[in-house]
């Protein structure tokens, strides 16, 4: 008989043990969605980023002067510098920095940028860079000549 109660206690701790993983499985992730103040005007359909638990979503930011609709004049290097300042910002308001940015996504109206947009990015991001995609397009809001969006990382 002693054998059959420990094991019929652990069989119970093991239900227990699963009942409680299945519970904490079924609730959703945290979910916020923000919107600084200090980048985009109030009028865009989208979040400036969205934190789900320990990951941060950056939309994508093409070079507009903080606050407005204007592309910082002068190409694809001020617009980058804007671009990637505009992250900076959104990444500084949560308490990160670009070391917390673990994948990038380039999107350049022509890939014959992508060198000057690698001179801007290093200004950004020093070793170990987080992971980066990047490809030309077709065309990109405001007539801008970059984009860039990124994923941080929160505690890493």
């Amino acid at each position: 008989m002693p054998m059959q109660r420990s094991t019929h206690g652990l069989a119970l701790g093991v239900a227990s043990m699963a009942l409680a993983l299945a519970a904490n499985a079924a609730e959703p992730p945290a979910v916020q969605f923000i919107d600084t103040g200090k980048v985009l005007t109030k009028k865009l359909p989208f979040s400036e980023a969205v934190r789900v638990e320990n990951l941060l979503y950056v939309s994508g930011q093409v070079g507009t002067k903080p606050g407005t609709d204007t592309l910082a004049p002068g190409g694809i290097k001020p617009e980058a510098r804007q671009a990637l300042a505009n992250i900076k910002t959104i990444l500084e308001t949560q308490g990160l920095t670009t070391r917390d940015v673990v994948k990038c996504t380039v999107m350049l109206a022509d890939i014959a940028d992508w060198p000057t947009f690698n001179d801007v990015y290093l200004e950004y991001f020093a070793p170990p860079y987080p992971a980066r995609s990047a490809f030309a397009t077709s065309g990109l809001a405001l007539n801008a000549r970059v984009e860039v969006e990124c994923i941080a990382v929160f505690g890493h």
